[in-house]
């Protein structure tokens, strides 16, 4: 054996992990599939390349047998980003025409049974998605929402990304409408915790998230929090039990928007292809 041979190198680990995580673009199923899910395929949008690890995360945690195609281009952050720095409509109609573009790939590419729009920014892009296809399609903040709303009391909604906030917050009151509910709530963008993410500290992202949660529930009366982007999900990892640690409970897309797509595919009918 060479000084190389049957070394893990943390490169390889890297691959090594990501690769057993992720597959390779087989439908292979997990030992523990739903029989109700197998063959179904779901099709994810994503604002950028990175945010499908979580959706490869939350996916198989709530949807065990769907295989997740992802649709994803960093070029749509960067473009809202940048109109949102200049003061341009964010998101741009670009970045919509994109949206509608990919899933239109995900449903003649890749025979998609339902979609899901992972991006916050761009639930924005909700109706020119229903338009350019003819399968469900669900934005992923949208059930998280709804649970916020029927939950009753001030909603803290807490983002980390500026460019979230707008989107946000009108989704918030359009789903309150909807629901004929009042929509009073308060908003608090926690920046350093985006800047610990993108670091790869995940366990400092979600202490100034907890932090956050802490002094508001401290100052006035909060009857639950939404976390208003899917890359916060991973909060609920270092506090699974948020009612216990805040009092109130906590919101997230990862587990709100997963579990609604597990309602809708499991009652459709099953692939024949």
């Amino acid at each position: 054996m060479t000084k190389h041979e049957g070394r893990m190198t943390d490169e390889l680990r890297l691959f090594s992990e990501y690769v057993a995580r992720m597959g390779i673009g087989r439908a292979v199923q997990p030992a523990q599939s739903d029989p109700a899910l197998v063959g179904k395929r779901l099709g994810l949008i994503n604002a950028a390349t990175w945010i499908t690890l979580w959706c490869d995360y939350f996916g198989k945690l709530y949807l065990p047998g769907v295989q997740l195609i992802n649709a994803s281009n960093d070029a749509v952050q960067l473009n809202f980003t940048r109109a949102f720095d200049v003061g341009e409509p964010c998101p741009p109609q670009s970045n919509i025409d994109a949206f509608a573009r990919m899933a239109r790939d995900l449903v003649e590419l890749g025979r998609v049974d339902a979609i899901l729009i992972t991006c916050s920014t761009m639930n924005r892009s909700y109706p020119a998605v229903v338009q350019a296809v003819r399968v469900p399609v669900v934005p992923i903040d949208l059930p998280m929402m709804q649970a916020a709303v029927q939950h009753g009391g001030k909603i803290l909604v807490v983002a980390t990304l500026s460019t979230t906030v707008n989107s946000t917050l009108t989704l918030l009151r359009e789903t309150a409408q909807q629901l004929n509910q009042p929509a009073d709530c308060v908003g608090v963008t926690v920046q350093d915790a985006w800047r610990r993410l993108s670091e790869g500290d995940l366990v400092a992202h979600n202490e100034l998230l907890a932090r956050a949660i802490r002094d508001t529930v401290a100052r006035e009366k909060i009857g639950c929090v939404v976390l208003a982007q899917l890359s916060m999900s991973v909060f609920a990892l270092s506090y699974p039990d948020p009612i216990a640690e805040f009092g109130v409970p906590v919101f997230n897309s990862g587990q709100c928007g997963f579990q609604r797509m597990r309602e809708i595919l499991t009652a459709l009918p099953r692939r024949e292809d």
